[in-house]
């Protein structure tokens, strides 16, 4: 796997070992991580497969510009860090994003168009209040955590396991994720929340893949069909599976839905 810069952007590359498929793919990361939740498995098997794979980390994400500045980071910005990258790719890519980046990539779609589009326990278009007052009721201790995250506080090891795993998980690799973890920007997530919401009205619609997971406490299957009705599109839940899906021991159920849909639209 290579890693390169795209300006002041980390940018990770998997390449197939043979000729590529016509349409590259990014993928756009979540809050509170980076590229290198792609770079576990999706970038190498997805490579396999034929595309070339690119991740990048969002502005103030792992090796990306300025992190001290994470905090006065907009939805907008994010938004931008995909345009650059996009601009630099070899032809326009399918857009994948998961969490906080299928947001990202639906407020992309408000200005461009793309070849395709992937959606991962997005936030919905709606924005994030729904989740949080189904985490205030049913685990506010979970939210609290995720908050503390946010403002660069520890916390305990097992809110992670909580918040993105619902399959096992040994202790060496729940730690090593622990560490790659960041806080997120203030900005952004006040924006995914009411500041800064998609407007569908004005979004590009290419052809569009929602797919959640049955065991997500942080986007759960309700707000994947919210996302799904407002597009006019049928969501795909994934049965046992957290909203870390990329990172779940059975990730390949995830990655082989993707695959078998681009290839039916010839991406």
């Amino acid at each position: 796997m290579k890693t390169t810069r795209f300006g002041d952007l980390e940018v990770l590359h998997e390449a197939p070992a043979g000729d590529a498929r016509p349409t590259p793919l990014l993928f756009i990361h979540g809050a509170y991580v980076a590229a290198w939740c792609w770079a576990e498995h999706f970038l190498p098997w997805f490579a396999g497969q034929g595309w070339s794979s690119y991740a990048l980390s969002l502005s103030g994400h792992g090796g990306s510009r300025r992190r001290e500045h994470l905090d006065s980071f907009s939805i907008d910005r994010y938004v931008d860090d995909v345009v650059a990258v996009v601009e630099r790719l070899p032809a326009p890519p399918v857009l994948i994003g998961h969490s906080m980046g299928g947001l990202v990539v639906q407020k992309y779609l408000e200005r461009h168009d793309a070849p395709a589009v992937v959606l991962l326990s997005s936030v919905p278009p709606q924005g994030l209040m729904g989740s949080a007052v189904g985490l205030m009721f049913k685990k506010p201790h979970l939210l609290g955590d995720l908050n503390n995250i946010m403002n660069g506080t520890d916390v305990d090891v097992e809110s992670l396991r909580e918040a993105l795993f619902h399959q096992p998980i040994d202790d060496a690799r729940l730690q090593r994720y622990y560490r790659l973890c960041q806080p997120e920007s203030h900005r952004a997530i006040w924006d995914m929340t009411m500041f800064n919401l998609p407007n569908p009205s004005l979004m590009h619609r290419p052809p569009m893949l929602i797919l959640g997971a049955s065991d997500d406490h942080l986007i759960p299957p309700d707000q994947v069909h919210m996302t799904a009705a407002t597009y006019g599109q049928q969501a795909e839940i994934i049965d046992g599976l957290g909203h870390g899906m990329m990172l779940e021991d059975d990730w390949e159920r995830v990655a082989r839905p993707i695959a078998d849909w681009l290839r039916e639209r010839a991406l």
